[in-house]
């Protein structure tokens, strides 16, 4: 196939997968964490971590949600797997509504939504090994312990681990195929959705690309879709359909991946793009490097009006009073009063 043939397929592959319907529908979820105590005993201000996210993600596509550390991205993802209860804000998967489902409702539905973490080693229980950490979901859906086993060979060799080290314990292997193991317990249950959370993030580089290889296999095979959440943009782009940016709290662009990439509409989102690595030197020494002046506010204090105001090179008077929403610009979303160059 040639390059241009190739682009076009991946084109028409995005489009079927953009008009497909929801499988996953996130409208207005908000998290705010209690406040600190003091050593006085008096509660510090609330944390409002998520601030009215919403997206929609489609059967087989790739969602990559990215950030600055602490914008509240893995506390999104956490969320939708119902790992944290949202403080307000609906999750619908399938069309039905998984918010305020109890722990009996949901059970039912941890076959179809699963996650991968971003630590592999300490998300693997030491004390057991690997056939019964790859199978315990399947023990819990009801599955015989012999059937669960026999499964759980088959994922090792479909993660491409060897299945005659299902008895040995995570410590025992790199921190490339202790991720492998990760993948492998989540697709135990053969999941519509896999939540990953920094998949590669504490990998070694060529490990990194092993497995955004293998997952990107797996999707194509399995028909997954995924919310990948990650800071490195160079690994987004490999595997996402649409890019949803987030800054404290919110998302502030959101949409396709090639023309997010291309033109940028957010200050926030050039900046961040600005500090990508380019593998062409030269092009490297023409780019215009975006430096942004100071830290994050604290979501606990959030500035008013737009939250980027006080570190965007492009702030009105408006932005400091006005809170901008996210409307359609160039192919996507945008929350900016002053979008484009």
């Amino acid at each position: 196939m040639t390059e241009t043939a190739a682009h076009e397929s991946d084109a028409q592959e995005t489009a079927v997968r953009e008009s497909a319907p929801a499988l996953l529908s996130v409208q207005d979820l908000t998290m705010t964490f209690p406040g600190r105590r003091s050593v006085t005993g008096r509660r510090g201000a609330p944390v409002r971590a998520v601030d009215g996210v919403s997206f929609d993600l489609a059967a087989g596509q790739t969602l990559g949600l990215v950030g600055e550390s602490g914008c509240g991205k893995s506390t999104t993802g956490r969320m939708l797997v119902r790992l944290l209860e949202p403080t307000s804000g609906r999750i619908a998967f399938e069309g039905k509504d998984i918010s305020r489902l109890s722990p009996s409702g949901m059970r039912p539905l941890r076959k179809h939504i699963q996650m991968v973490f971003q630590d592999p080693h300490s998300s693997l229980n030491p004390r057991q090994t690997v056939a019964r950490i790859i199978s315990d979901p399947l023990l819990v859906q009801g599955w015989s312990a012999s059937d669960a086993r026999r499964r759980a060979a088959e994922l090792m060799e479909l993660v491409g681990l060897i299945p005659e080290h299902i008895d040995r314990y995570p410590h025992e292997f790199s921190g490339g195929q202790a991720q492998r193991i990760g993948i492998a317990r989540s697709l135990s249950t053969s999941p519509r959705l896999i939540v990953a959370d920094e998949p590669v993030s504490a990998l070694d580089v060529s490990v990194q690309a092993q497995i955004v290889n293998l997952m990107e296999r797996l999707r194509a095979e399995l028909g997954l879709a995924y919310v990948f959440i990650a800071h490195d943009l160079s690994v987004v782009k490999r595997v996402s359909d649409r890019v949803a940016v987030m800054y404290l709290g919110r998302i502030v662009e959101i949409g396709d991946k090639k023309s997010l990439y291309e033109n940028p509409q957010h200050p926030y989102t050039r900046a961040l793009l600005s500090a990508v690595p380019l593998p062409d030197p030269a092009a490297e020494r023409r780019r215009e490097r975006i430096v942004l002046l100071g830290d994050p506010p604290s979501p606990a204090a959030p500035p008013p009006g737009c939250t980027f105001h006080p570190r965007c090179p492009k702030a009105q008077p408006i932005c400091r009073t006005e809170r901008p929403l996210l409307q359609p610009a160039v192919s996507r979303e945008v929350a900016c009063h002053f979008p484009g160059d």
